[in-house]
């Protein structure tokens, strides 16, 4: 694992460097975009085609299948993803468009969603602006400050098994319910309804052509591998030993990027289902540039390989990490927290 050996703030010339770099890769392309949304799209709907017609045989052969179109919605989450900064193609109407469908595609209300989005690329990495859009994590003083129960709720919380066994099903649940006490939560509210609308009718109109069982059997499975794929992605992203957390007023937007953002390389097959949302770092740092250009960004650009890479291997080690510690700088395990205070007594 490779990653930043010092912290480095940002000096005006290397900003308005790394930002001449960014501008250079911030152009959108129709012809790539709308080739993205076929080559998505079209193998989407084959594949829930052949899944409604495995449901024949053993239902197993539909849960094999499940996987290619688990990837596919991930594909698909990734282009509403850069519909919602606005990068996928020049036109806004465009992107709200394509975004709209395919957050109906990915049970994800555009609008809102990339409003809460947005205040995770304005904060992460920041202490005091915790909660917009990343993985709850408490410092170790929070979490010596909590009650007992308090801490049994975060430690279950911070379980593998509830982020990406339990964490499916919230997602999929908790986008169906506007948020409440935001300014905009009107437009949100808004969003959320008609997202909710556009997948009554379409889970309405193919239940009436194959059943509402066989609509079942054959889209939440692939959701929910999807939606356990997308929390990992974030996960491993921004959870990594060297990640970046400094307080507000130390916080630097570039240095969040780059430290706080991991580059998650994976196989050119994976990387392609995910739609190169691996290069986190530079996505942090551009997000105007569309996922169809992140790779060739990272490559002729050397002042951005200095960052922390997680092979697929190296990514399960960060499922142990789930406090801050203040003095040290690092994320740090329960278990670390707990040879510490025994050390101390």
């Amino acid at each position: 694992m490779t990653s930043v050996p010092v912290e480095r703030q940002a000096a005006p010339r290397a900003r308005a460097e790394w930002r001449a770099v960014i501008a250079r890769y911030q152009q959108s392309d129709v012809g790539r975009a709308i080739a993205q949304v076929v080559t998505t799209l079209v193998p989407l709907a084959l594949t829930f085609f052949l899944m409604y017609k495995s449901l024949a045989l053993p239902y197993w052969t539909t849960l094999l299948l499940a996987l290619p179109a688990a990837g596919l919605l991930v594909r698909t989450f990734i282009i509403m993803h850069d519909c919602s900064h606005g990068s996928f193609l020049p036109s806004r109407r465009g992107n709200d468009l394509i975004g709209w469908f395919t957050g109906v595609l990915t049970l994800t209300p555009f609008a809102q969603w990339r409003h809460s989005h947005a205040l995770h690329h304005a904060s992460s990495g920041d202490l005091d602006r915790r909660g917009n859009g990343d993985v709850d994590t408490l410092t170790v003083r929070e979490y010596l400050g909590r009650s007992r129960w308090e801490r049994i709720k975060y430690r279950i919380f911070r379980n593998p098994f509830i982020l990406f066994g339990i964490g499916p099903i919230h997602f999929m649940i908790d986008n169906r319910i506007p948020p409440k006490g935001n300014r905009l939560r009107g437009r949100e509210a808004l969003s959320v309804w008609s997202t909710n609308l556009g997948i009554v009718l379409i889970v309405a109109a193919f239940s009436m052509w194959i059943g509402l069982r066989a609509v079942f059997l054959i889209y939440f499975p692939a959701m929910y591998i999807a939606a356990a794929a997308g929390i990992w992605l974030f996960y491993v992203q921004h959870q990594f030993e060297g990640t970046y957390w400094k307080d507000h007023g130390e916080w630097d937007y570039a240095t969040a990027a780059i430290r706080g953002s991991s580059y998650f390389k994976l196989p050119a097959v994976l990387q392609w289902f995910t739609g190169s949302i691996g290069l986190h770092h530079i996505h942090h740092l551009g997000p105007r540039i569309p996922n169809y250009r992140l790779q060739r960004c990272h490559e002729e650009n050397p002042m951005f390989h200095d960052v922390t890479v997680l092979t697929i291997r190296e990514s399960v080690r960060t499922l142990r990490l789930a406090l801050w510690d203040e003095d040290s700088e690092q994320l740090i395990g329960f278990g670390d927290l707990k040879r510490r205070v025994r050390g101390a007594a």
